[in-house]
């Protein structure tokens, strides 16, 4: 079983930043598609950022970038100037032809 791991959430002041990492158990390389997820209270988990395995990565959010350590399997989601609306469970996940991998979530709170 493919094992995912957030961590890097936690309590940030508005207008501050945040680097978030995902570990993935296995060869981040194996998988056709990676991507950062968010979800908030109450509310649908959405895309935040994607990096494919061929191609160029992609933000639906201009203050958060996506990146990956292949040596390490790991991708990192560094986000800036951070709101308090930005305040959710972020979550990594690892997809490939039948086959679809979620971590846990790291709660990031911004708050002052």
């Amino acid at each position: 079983q493919v094992q995912v791991m957030e961590s890097g959430g936690g309590l940030v002041q508005p207008g501050g930043s945040l680097n978030l990492s995902c570990v993935v158990s296995e060869n981040i390389l194996n998988f056709y598609h990676m991507a950062w997820y968010r979800q908030r209270p109450g509310k649908e988990r959405d895309l935040l950022a994607s990096i494919p395995r061929i191609g160029a990565t992609h933000s639906v959010e201009g203050r958060f970038t996506v990146s990956r350590d292949t040596a390490k399997n790991t991708i990192h989601l560094h986000m800036t100037n951070l709101k308090p609306e930005d305040t959710a469970v972020y979550f990594c996940n690892a997809e490939d032809v039948g086959r679809d991998y979620w971590g846990q979530g790291t709660q990031v709170t911004v708050s002052s």
